[in-house]
């Protein structure tokens, strides 16, 4: 039983930091999915890849999965570098593309 400790990055419909600084615990794939004959629907018979547990920090998920013996891999978050893009720099004589209409 392996898990991966990751912070989840925003996702592209929202424009705020809403839940990205949870850290989330989610259990790996240990069965392949299958596909039903019948349906066509994809499912498995892991019940753990349903389960996402999460924490305040990086360190309570840690003691978690060593508390429980649960073998864990954590990804680092990759913060966003922001450029600072002022309006006036578009009209900028020193442009190296001229300004035109």
């Amino acid at each position: 039983m392996s898990a991966k400790i990751y912070r989840p990055a925003k996702t592209a419909m929202q424009s705020g930091k809403a839940k990205t600084h949870l850290w989330v615990l989610e259990f790996d794939q240990e069965q392949p999915r299958t596909i039903d004959p019948i349906m066509g629907y994809t499912s498995s018979g892991d019940m753990r890849q349903q389960v996402k547990l999460t924490f305040e920090t990086q360190e309570l998920a840690e003691a978690y999965a060593k508390r429980s013996g649960i073998e864990y891999r954590v990804i680092a978050p990759k913060d966003p570098v922001r450029q600072v893009v002022a309006y006036p720099d578009n009209f900028r004589y020193t442009r190296t593309q001229p300004w035109t209409h």
